[in-house]
Order: C-alpha cells, then sequence, then structure tokens
C-alpha cells in the first residue's frame, strides 16, 4: 500500500507533532450521565464501573443520550517476521486460516457478536498472503513485518500507513453511525511482538513480562524471553521513543490499533479495549499522546500478565476479571452483553421521583 504520500501528510503523522488538535471530552455530559444514574432507584454507585465508564463514554459522545447500540469491532489483522524464531506454537498459515473463518462470521468473535447484534469488520493489515479473503478488507500494508531478530520490524512510513489505516476505519465508523469501536487482533506471533513492545516502553526485563500466549511449552517460552530481551538489548530499545520501539520490535496490527486510538480521540468516538493488544496499543499512543487515555474504554484483564502491569499504569480497571486470553476482540463484545443488561436500566429504570421516595444524598 505505497501510498507516494510525504510522511507530513499522514494525518497520524500531524496528531502526533501535535499540528492537529484533540477536542477535550465534555465533561458536562459525563456528569449528567453520572446524574441519571444517581436518579435511579438504587443506591448510589450500585452499578460500579458500569456508571463510570458510561459517564465517559456520554462525555466522548458528547451526549447523555447516546445510542450505545451501534457498535462496531475492527479486527487487525497482520503476519510477524519474528515466527521464524520459533516462539510460536503454529505457523503463519493459522493466520490466514483463521481469518479466512472470520470473513464468514465462524470464527469465536463472529459467532459471539452475533448474540448481541455487534458488527465485526476483519481488516487485512498484513497477513502474509496475496490472497483476497471474502468478507476480509484488504488494507494490506505489507505481507507481514520483516524479522525483529535480525532487522527493524517496519519502516517508519509503514508505521504511518498502518496508523493511517486504523484513522480512517474508525471515521468510516462514525460516518456510518456507530458510537462505540472496540478493536480485536489475529496475528500468529503478536504477543511476542506486543510483550517486546510493553517491555521496552516499560522499561522491565522482558522475564517479568512474557507469557505462553497460544500455549508454548516450558523451553518456547524461555526462547521467547531470550529473543525479546536480546531484541531489546540489540536496539537499546531502554532509551528509544515509544514510535521507534513500535516501529523496530511492533507489528501492523498494533500499528493500526494505536491509529483507531488517534482516530477515537481525534473523531470523539469511544474506543472499547479487548487483550493485550489493545493495551500495548493503548500505553504506547498514550506515551506518544497522552489525551488519547480520556477515549479508552478498558473491558477485560487478559491472563497474559503483561496486560495487568499496563492497566495499572494507565490507572483502569477492568469490569471482567475472567483470564480471557482468546483475542479477536472477544472480550470485547462480552463486555457489550453486559453493558446492554445496565444500559436497560439507564434508558428506562424507575426513578427516585416516579417512586415518591427522596433520592439518595451523595456527601463528598
Amino acid at each position: 500500500m505505497s501510498t507516494g504520500m510525504k510522511t507530513e501528510n499522514y494525518i497520524s503523522y500531524q496528531l502526533l507533532q501535535k499540528k492537529r488538535t484533540i477536542r477535550p471530552i465534555d465533561k458536562k455530559a459525563g456528569e449528567k450521565v453520572r446524574r441519571r444514574w444517581d436518579s435511579l432507584a438504587k443506591p448510589l454507585d450500585s452499578l460500579g464501573k458500569f456508571e463510570e465508564l458510561t459517564a465517559r463514554m456520554g462525555a466522548i459522545l458528547e451526549d447523555a443520550d447516546f445510542n450505545w447500540k451501534r457498535r462496531a469491532v475492527l479486527v487487525m489483522c497482520a503476519d510477524n517476521g519474528v515466527v521464524a524464531e520459533g516462539i510460536s506454537q503454529c505457523g503463519q498459515e493459522v493466520t490466514l486460516a483463521v481469518c479466512k473463518s472470520m470473513g464468514q462470521k465462524k470464527s469465536s468473535v463472529g459467532k459471539m457478536a452475533e448474540v448481541n447484534g455487534t458488527r465485526v469488520f476483519p481488516i487485512d493489515i498484513g497477513i502474509a498472503s496475496e490472497e483476497e479473503i471474502p468478507g476480509v478488507e484488504n488494507f494490506k500494508i505489507a505481507p507481514g513485518t520483516r524479522n525483529f531478530a535480525t532487522e527493524p520490524a517496519m519502516s517508519e512510513e509503514e508505521v504511518y500507513q498502518a496508523m493511517d489505516v486504523g484513522i480512517s476505519l474508525v471515521k468510516r465508523c462514525k460516518d456510518q453511525g456507530f458510537s462505540l469501536v472496540a478493536m480485536g487482533e489475529m496475528g500468529i506471533g503478536n504477543t511476542t511482538t506486543a510483550t517486546a513492545v510493553a517491555a521496552s516502553c516499560l522499561k522491565l526485563p522482558a522475564v517479568q513480562l512474557v507469557g505462553k500466549g497460544a500455549g508454548l511449552s516450558d523451553e518456547g517460552l524461555q526462547k521467547k524471553e531470550r529473543v525479546i530481551q536480546e531484541a531489546i538489548d540489540t536496539y537499546d530499545l531502554y532509551e528509544a521513543t515509544p514510535f521507534q520501539i513500535l516501529q523496530t520490535v511492533g507489528g501492523l496490527d498494533l500499528a493500526g490499533m494505536v491509529g483507531i486510538i488517534l482516530g477515537g480521540a481525534y473523531y470523539h468516538i469511544p474506543i472499547v479495549l479487548d487483550g493485550i493488544l489493545s493495551v500495548v496499543a493503548a500505553l504506547v499512543t498514550y506515551e506518544m499522546l497522552p489525551e488519547t487515555l480520556d477515549f479508552l474504554i478498558p473491558t477485560h484483564v487478559s491472563k497474559e500478565k503483561v496486560a495487568s502491569r499496563i492497566l495499572e499504569k494507565l490507572g483502569m480497571e477492568p469490569v471482567i476479571r475472567g483470564d480471557l486470553a482468546l483475542g479477536e476482540g472477544t472480550g470485547a463484545v462480552m463486555f457489550f452483553s453486559l453493558l446492554d443488561t445496565a444500559m436497560a436500566l439507564y434508558e428506562d429504570g424507575t426513578s427516585f421521583e416516579k417512586m415518591q421516595v427522596e433520592t439518595y444524598q451523595r456527601f463528598e
């Protein structure tokens, strides 16, 4: 997807260089959401995180009467050259196979999204195949990244291109009337790239963060740790910028997700996080542009240990703690079902006024 465009013309570049401003969230709309929750016939804050997160949604969308039912999952699909180092139980052919199933709405996220009416959009941003996949949109930047054990994973232009894909997809979702956009991913080896990026940004040894991904042996886990730590040391990533880290050991899916977060902040669309890839994307974007944090909705904490470290750093409390690690955006889709239940009360709950009962008073 070579555009011939100068780097300065990418929206992502302009946002990161602050040549385009991000409008702050509407805190008054958020407070209006909180007051409505307080008016309902229930104890104050009794729906916990759902009251907090829906208030944030209202603030982002600048409307206390936002339509939460129109939601999409953007599933960024890409391959990672570092798979050549034997850091995964299976090969890149699995990415293609799962994406074909995803295009037919037969993969995990498709089946789960059907239950609560969420739309799933699989995106080929870097699958290592030239095959056109029915039901999967082709935004391919390259047929996978390079092996970061031997050379940087991406060029600077490839990172900006991937980010711009994410931004453009959020704009399209907004234009089509979606109010919530969740992020999913599919790509063999992407827990390795995500952990390498996270360890570099957090300045922590790989051994403290690396997990078994889709299922590694103890020997495979040690190899994964070694590959990541050697890359950090070789490229001196503890001293690199977040962009340089992403370019060196990240993936096209991860760069695209950074773009989705930038797009959410720029176009005022709540971005719903899923598992490890999405929270690493949140960390990178926050390090580059801290105001993007206001536009993120956490849903669950992946059983990959790096996820909890990042959520703690970002000050985010997930709703679901179920040791999920399925990917594809499935955790976000599960959150939407819970959101539907909570919002049924928000939309049509009995108020204290209707019951002619005095409301609870909030004491600060």
